[in-house]
C-alpha cells in the first residue's frame, strides 16, 4: 500500500524551522491569524431576510486552514473562538448585545464549527501539497466549503426549524460570493509558493 508524501505547508517555507525562533514565529502567525479572521469577517455585506451575513470570513479562514497546515491552523482559529467566547466583538454579526457564548450559539454557531472542520481540512490537504496546484486548490475549496455548509445549514434547521427557508436563509445568497473568493484563494496560494520558489532559487 502506498504511503502519502507529506510536503511543507506555506508558512514552514520561509523563516527558521526549529527551536525557540520557531515558537516565536508560531505564535506571531497566530496573532496575524486571529487579526486576518477578525477583519475579514468585519467586512460584511447583510443580505434581506437572512440572519447571516455575507462577509469574508470564510475566504480567511480557507486561506489560513491550507497556509498553516493542520496543527497551526487549527491553534489559530479555535484561539479566534476562545477570543470570541470572551466576548469580545471579532464576528461577523456580533455586537454589544449579541455577543460572546451568546452570539456563537446563534444562527451563525454552526458555520463556526464548519470553520474549525475546514481549517484542519485545508491543512491536511495542503500537507499533502494540494496547495501548490491551483486545479486541487480548488477542489481542496469546495470540500472546505462544504465542511462549513454543512454544520452551518444543520444548526439553522435546528434553531429555527425545518419548516423555514433554510437554503434561501444559509445558502442560496451565498453561492455567487463563495465561488468568487473560493477562486481567489485557489490562485493565491500556488503563485504565493512560486514566488517563494523563485526567491530561494
Amino acid at each position: 500500500m502506498a504511503q502519502a508524501t507529506f510536503d511543507k505547508v506555506l508558512v514552514e517555507g520561509f523563516g527558521p524551522s526549529e527551536g525557540s525562533a520557531l515558537r516565536i514565529k508560531q505564535a506571531v502567525l497566530v496573532v496575524l491569524g486571529i487579526a486576518l479572521l477578525t477583519v475579514a469577517a468585519q467586512i460584511k455585506f447583510p443580505v434581506p431576510g437572512s440572519p447571516v451575513p455575507v462577509n469574508l470570513g470564510t475566504f480567511a479562514v480557507l486561506t489560513i486552514g491550507a497556509a498553516y497546515g493542520p496543527r497551526l491552523g487549527l491553534a489559530t482559529i479555535i484561539a479566534y473562538m476562545g477570543i470570541g467566547a470572551l466576548g469580545f466583538d471579532i464576528f461577523a454579526g456580533s455586537s454589544a448585545e449579541s455577543n460572546g457564548l451568546t452570539y456563537m450559539m446563534g444562527g451563525t454557531g454552526g458555520y463556526l464549527v464548519g470553520y474549525v472542520m475546514a481549517v484542519a481540512a485545508l491543512g491536511w490537504f495542503a500537507r499533502l501539497g494540494w496547495d501548490r496546484s491551483a486545479p486541487k486548490m480548488a477542489v481542496v475549496m469546495l470540500v472546505g466549503n462544504a465542511l462549513i455548509y454543512i454544520p452551518g445549514l444543520l444548526w439553522l434547521g435546528q434553531l429555527y426549524g425545518w419548516d423555514q427557508p433554510i437554503l434561501a436563509w444559509g445558502l442560496t445568497p451565498f453561492v455567487v460570493g463563495d465561488l468568487l473568493k473560493l477562486a481567489l484563494a485557489a490562485l493565491l496560494l500556488p503563485s504565493v509558493w512560486k514566488l517563494v520558489g523563485k526567491a530561494r532559487g
